[in-house]
């Protein structure tokens, strides 16, 4: 991938980002109540979990890493295998 679509990449990630953590300081604030009820009747405020959105933080936060690692000339992770054998 060359320099600018890695831009591109991070750029949106950022934004992603930035998004994710909002949600979270909504859904610990005061304010962020999850569901409550009066009577017979429930109310859903918010259809994710707090887990949820924690996970994908933490998700982005990696991937941000690897594209700008990406970026400033490092290369990605390579998986390697070995297979033991009895001669």
């Amino acid at each position: 991938m060359d320099r600018k679509g890695l831009q591109a990449k991070i750029a949106q990630k950022t934004a992603r980002l930035e998004l994710y953590r909002k949600r979270e300081e909504v859904m610990l604030s005061p304010d962020g109540v999850k569901s409550y009820g009066i009577g017979q009747r429930n109310v859903d405020r918010y259809d994710t979990a707090l887990r949820d959105i924690q996970k994908m933080i933490e998700t982005l936060e990696q991937e941000l890493d690897e594209l700008l690692a990406g970026l400033n000339g490092a290369k990605p992770r390579r998986a390697v295998a070995v297979v033991p054998q009895d001669w």
